[in-house]
């Protein structure tokens, strides 16, 4: 990966490892934005009427980058806004297996809500945890984080594939606002009927949008109420004919954000989605083989085969302001300090890291 420091200037005056908590705007996009908000000053209504082929295009650029089609891509202002509205459109009642203690944008949109839900353990066992309680619960929805935000333990997608396989009427809802954008992600051939996420971490597209893939087959079996203007793209004549994601777009989309989600996915295939996943997989690979051996893991952690891009190291506030100190950027989570890697981040940050770790 090539050096990406002038394009993050943040990365030149720190250490940031942080990408878990908020991802980075690059000059470019910067530049983009700002061209964008001064043709609107200077266009006015000029400049919007071209609102729906923009947003068009962008719906279009995260289907391809996703691998889907643009019908099954919603554009939202966040992912607990698109799940909110996807859950207010299932039937009551229905058998829901959730993480305990998975991020609770996740979970408490259904512990809010008339479902009978169950619980696996996040731990070393986790996709087995999985596997006893669908076996056992018979449910018929599993919702989950692709990476939990605490520990960063990344759920085994050929399992869930598996799983599918085996059981093909349970629906699996997934968040990957800790996932999307660090590999090449198939919706299509994925295990997911729905992922749905935020996009201001590793899309790294700015506050104020995010994305829904819902596969086709599942459409049919949600029905949600929300409803705008926009749904039926500002024609009269359709409301009674609204598309699946217009349900999920009820008001006017806001190019801005939106298109900053275009821009960052043109950003992300001009570097290759290959290129990231060699570089973020190399990068975690010699963090994690440091981490072990400074005994800074968790067992289950540890114990466990892959792992994502996030840290949960061992260490108290003590350490935390040391890192800080030494203009390291992570946050404290749970029990320990986390640290996550991307695109920008190089050996030397690991180094630099690993140096205020051993003392």
């Amino acid at each position: 990966m090539k050096d990406l420091s002038t394009l993050f200037p943040v990365t030149e005056e720190y250490t940031y490892l942080n990408t878990a908590s908020c991802g980075l705007l690059s000059t470019s996009l910067v530049a983009w934005r700002n061209q964008h908000d001064t043709n609107l000053m200077n266009g006015g209504s000029m400049f919007r009427d071209l609102h729906k082929m923009h947003i068009a295009e962008i719906r279009e650029s995260v289907a391809q980058f996703f691998h889907t089609k643009a019908s099954n891509v919603a554009l939202v202002p966040n992912f607990s806004f698109g799940m909110n509205v996807l859950l207010d459109g299932l039937s009551k009642g229905k058998k829901v297996l959730l993480l305990k203690g998975d991020y609770p944008s996740v979970n408490w949109p259904f512990e809010n809500r008339d479902f009978d839900v169950c619980y696996a353990q996040i731990d070393a066992n986790l996709e087995a945890n999985i596997a006893e309680a669908v076996a056992q619960h018979k449910p018929d929805i599993l919702a989950l984080s692709i990476v939990q935000y605490i520990s960063g333990i990344k759920v085994d997608l050929t399992f869930l594939k598996d799983l599918k396989q085996q059981y093909p009427q349970l629906t699996i809802i997934g968040d990957g606002t800790q996932f999307l954008g660090t590999s090449d992600f198939n919706f299509e051939e994925s295990a997911f009927d729905i992922v749905g996420a935020s996009a201001y971490k590793w899309m790294l597209s700015g506050y104020g949008c995010g994305l829904f893939m819902i596969k086709e087959e599942v459409q049919g079996r949600i029905v949600p109420s929300s409803i705008g203007y926009n749904s039926a793209d500002a024609d009269f004549n359709k409301r009674y004919d609204i598309e699946f994601v217009g349900h999920l777009e009820p008001g006017h989309q806001d190019t801005l954000n939106y298109g900053s989600l275009g821009e960052s996915i043109r950003f992300l295939n001009a570097l290759g989605k290959h290129n990231i996943q060699a570089h973020l997989d190399h990068l975690t690979q010699r963090a994690r083989i440091a981490f072990q051996e400074m005994g800074l893991l968790s067992h289950t952690v540890s114990e466990r085969k892959n792992h994502s891009t996030i840290f949960n190291l061992n260490g108290d506030t003590s350490l935390f302001n040391r890192m800080k100190n030494e203009g390291i950027i992570a946050s404290l989570r749970g029990d320990g300090l986390r640290v996550s890697f991307h695109i920008y981040n190089t050996e030397n940050d690991l180094e630099t890291l690993l140096d205020v770790l051993r003392t």
